[in-house]
């Protein structure tokens, strides 16, 4: 077992392991755990009471936080000649087709969203097997399949992120950065809870919301009292 080092074990005497914190606690304390040289992401995990096995107990979306992410998100478009000007007015780092298409299928996927348009899809849906594990696939369900390029890039660039539960049940999300003021922080976290348990699938039985922790890059988890959020089923 990894010992622990000064910082880390200093960490952990500020964090009662016995204790779920509120929200408005947490967003505190993430910062105080978090004395590291460098500007660390604060992230969320949350546990949920559904089978992702089931398609109608998958849970995914997106959520604009209203402080941003803290990241500097690099978008790729994937669109025809007459919306690359649109595409790059509002701000995306590349902007093409075919030749993005080929950079991708040789392994490339060095980008962090990927926003294309329906009449091309045929083209990129031939990536998935490289761009789904990746999370990178464009979907319209969060916005990213669209004829909307202009907005989609803006909505992505001012903190919008997508979220989905993994085949574990816990959604992982990012919700700032440590540098962030702790009321931003915990904003942001509660748009994202916010927008997931309005996402509860009816099939959804039993407990809904079971865990919720927040951490940064290297701190211990905070657990957070999940009826602190109202998630009370």
């Amino acid at each position: 077992m990894a010992r622990l080092t000064k910082k880390q074990k200093e960490a952990l005497s500020k964090i009662d392991a016995d204790k779920a914190y509120s929200l408005d606690e947490a967003s505190g304390l993430v910062k105080e755990v978090s004395n590291f040289n460098f500007d660390a992401s604060v992230d969320l995990a949350i546990r949920l009471g559904v089978d992702p096995r089931k398609a109608n107990q998958m849970v995914r979306g997106s959520v604009t936080l209203p402080h941003g992410s803290g990241k500097e998100v690099r978008v790729l478009v994937l669109c025809t000649p007459d919306k690359e000007e649109e595409a790059k007015e509002a701000g995306a780092d590349m902007v093409g087709l075919d030749e993005y298409i080929d950079k991708i299928k040789n392994g490339w996927t060095d980008v962090d969203v990927i926003i294309t348009m329906p009449s091309v899809m045929g083209k990129v849906g031939a990536l998935g097997r490289i761009l789904g594990p990746r999370g990178l696939m464009p979907n319209p369900k969060t916005g990213t399949v669209t004829m909307d390029i202009a907005k989609a890039v803006k909505d992505v660039k001012a903190g919008k992120i997508d979220f989905k539960v993994d085949k574990y049940g816990i959604i992982h999300a990012s919700v700032g950065k440590v540098s962030f003021d702790a009321s931003m922080i915990k904003e942001n976290a509660n748009e994202l809870l916010q927008t997931i348990i309005k996402l509860k699938p009816s099939a959804a039985k039993g407990t809904y919301v079971k865990s919720i922790f927040m951490s940064s890059t290297m701190s211990p988890g905070i657990a957070i009292e999940p009826k602190s959020v109202g998630a009370a089923g």
